[in-house]
């Protein structure tokens, strides 16, 4: 049983968590020296390269020395904590990165209080030891203050660390002895995670993570906490809420490199994946099919932010997508409940619209993105924090906001926050960089990111946590420029557009088709303006149409969908297709607006 250890690599986003595990897999010769892998191995899924983040944790093995490593790499979002909550119950211990330069960030903070509530034994890898201006010994002594607030036992404030370059590949115990491997880290782990720690008794396993296969159905992953499990066993899986359902284990696995292996036997200790067990769910346990004995399922935060999600119904629905209906959404969202544990669904008064509840915009907007990947189409709503109510007060989320920009422009900053009802908490100079803290609600962070980066010429990284609820905070302004509003349906002009180029900045391309209600730009004032960019110009027996001056169009604003989704106003919709993201108003025609203004 000594030969196992389980691990997995917690840090805020950017830090180089997947870069790290990348190193881990070449040094332990997961690949054959012909195989060209790439970097960041772990980030399969097309968002995860494009974005260049972690958005669902994934298990990797490797033998070093003899011992088998299973580890765990997870997101650094606070978007994607449900991910880490779940697979940190699978973890006897977590390796910590920290920038060398950075230092302890939001993000660190709150998987580090995840680990630590589940008194899992830290060790501190300080990463990026190579950048300029960078301050290791400082970072350390950051991270025991960290901890130490966080309320760490002498156990767990007792941590070994290692320094290195994850990118360069090389780890050692001291920042300034240069190695060329990552053996300091593998040694530091084999030395300071415990073996997995098993009790007797008749098997027990948690399910804290799932997979899908097209043969084989639905296969629940995690870890043996005590007992062997075996090939065509007889098992009780029980449910989270007391109901216990007999079951049978088709086949075992084991995880074995990127990939799994089938096995007879999977002893305590080990992380498995189990195929022919039917309609479990996260947190679920599989336990003694005679004695069956639950484990304690898994909490997870609350969601805190919540959006509209509605069938297409605007003039172009059904062009682009395949699944349309209110009933192919419905059971799209209820099959991503299973394995989005942070995520909730919430019925409306209308058959065809669902509340969906998330951690955050992101959080969201991962999902929106890959419907549509699969070809959905739909219409989402503003996003909307969840007000509580708490001993009669009303009450709204409260966010830690860390930005990091030149120190010329954190006035800007400041001013802007300020303006959402943000209080500042501390200023920090490193190098030419200032890194400002704040604590604003959750409000006031929908749209900030794009204000904030117009502002800072793209210079300002943000970062936040969710803290807690607190009083609500009074009104915070929101946009302050009106929408411009296409009158008919057709094909935006070229002419037109020129014309009406000084009433504000446009977001569709020339000769782009647009139907009458759609958003086409953002108007220079504060009020909604109704334009005709389909029309054309008039040839006369005067003059041809083709002498005048030449039409000098400014370049449309393209929205990615997380900013499509900061954008709008109460009375506006996203439509969401394979192909294209358009703003609308909820009613198409100027007559409804004014008879149903919202």
């Amino acid at each position: 049983m000594e030969s196992i250890r389980n691990i997995a690599i917690i840090a805020h986003v950017d830090h180089g968590k997947t870069t790290l595990v990348d190193k881990i897999m070449y040094h332990c010769q997961l690949f054959r020296d012909n195989e060209n892998t790439g970097d960041l191995i772990l980030d399969n899924n097309d968002l995860e390269r494009e974005r260049g983040i972690t958005i669902t944790s994934k298990n990797v093995s490797v033998v070093y020395k003899g011992t088998k490593i299973n580890i765990i790499d997870t997101p650094g979002h606070a978007d994607f904590g449900g991910e880490v909550e779940r697979v940190l119950n699978m973890a006897d211990g977590v390796c910590l990165l920290v920038d060398a330069f950075e230092g302890p960030m939001p993000q660190t903070r709150f998987v580090l209080q995840k680990a630590l509530d589940l008194g899992l034994k830290p060790c501190v890898v300080i990463n990026k030891v190579d950048k300029e201006n960078c301050t290791p010994e400082e970072v350390h002594e950051k991270v025991f203050d960290l901890m130490f607030e966080l309320g760490a036992t002498e156990e767990q404030l007792d941590f070994p660390t290692v320094y290195g370059s994850a990118k360069n590949n090389w780890m050692s115990d001291h920042w300034e002895n240069v190695t060329d491997n990552v053996e300091a880290l593998l040694d530091m782990v084999i030395a300071n995670v415990p073996a997995p720690k098993v009790s007797e008794g008749t098997p027990q396993m948690l399910i804290t993570s799932l997979d899908f296969s097209a043969f084989t159905g639905r296969i629940a992953i995690g870890r043996l906490e005590r007992g062997v499990l075996k090939e065509g066993m007889q098992i009780s899986l029980c449910k989270r809420d007391g109901v216990i359902v007999k079951s049978r284990i088709k086949e075992l696995h084991t995880f074995e490199g990127l990939g799994r292996k089938k096995v007879q036997e999977v002893i305590a200790g080990d992380i498995c994946a189990i195929v022919g067990v039917e309609g479990f769910e996260i947190g679920d346990t599989i336990a003694d099919f005679e004695n069956p004995e639950a484990l304690q399922t898994i909490t997870i935060d609350e969601p805190t932010m919540s959006m509209l999600f509605t069938i297409n119904d605007s003039p172009f629905f059904g062009k682009e997508g395949k699944f349309v209906t209110s009933r192919h959404i419905r059971d799209r969202l209820t099959k991503e409940l299973e394995k989005n544990l942070a995520m909730k669904l919430g019925e409306t008064d209308s058959a065809d619209k669902f509340m969906v509840f998330g951690r955050g915009v992101l959080h969201l907007s991962v999902l929106i993105e890959t419907m549509r990947r699969e070809g959905y189409e739909m219409q989402i709503g503003q996003p909307q924090v969840i007000i509580k109510e708490i001993d009669g007060k009303k009450c709204e989320p409260i966010e830690e906001l860390t930005i990091d920009l030149p120190e010329s422009l954190s006035g800007r900053a400041v001013e802007f926050v300020t303006l959402r009802k943000g209080e500042m908490l501390s200023m920090e100079t490193k190098g030419e960089r200032m890194i400002v803290k704040f604590n604003i609600p959750s409000r006031g962070i929908i749209g900030l990111r794009n204000q904030l980066l117009t502002a800072t010429a793209g210079e300002a990284i943000m970062s936040h946590r969710y803290i807690g609820y607190e009083p609500f905070k009074g009104p915070i302004a929101g946009r302050n420029k009106g929408s411009l509003i296409s009158m008919e349906k057709g094909k935006a002009i070229p002419y037109s557009i020129d014309k009406l180029q000084d009433r504000g900045k446009f977001f569709v391309e020339p000769s782009t088709e647009i139907y009458e209600g759609q958003v086409i730009g953002e108007n220079s004032r504060a009020d909604d303006m109704c334009v005709n960019v389909t029309k054309e110009k008039k040839q006369s027996n005067v003059r041809s149409s083709g002498n005048d001056d030449k039409a000098r169009i400014i370049p449309p604003i393209i929205f990615s969908l997380e900013e499509a989704l900061e954008y709008i106003q109460k009375d506006e919709y996203v439509e969401v297709t394979p192909k294209s993201i358009r703003l609308r108003k909820i009613y198409l025609t100027e007559t409804d607006r004014k008879r149903f203004k919202i």
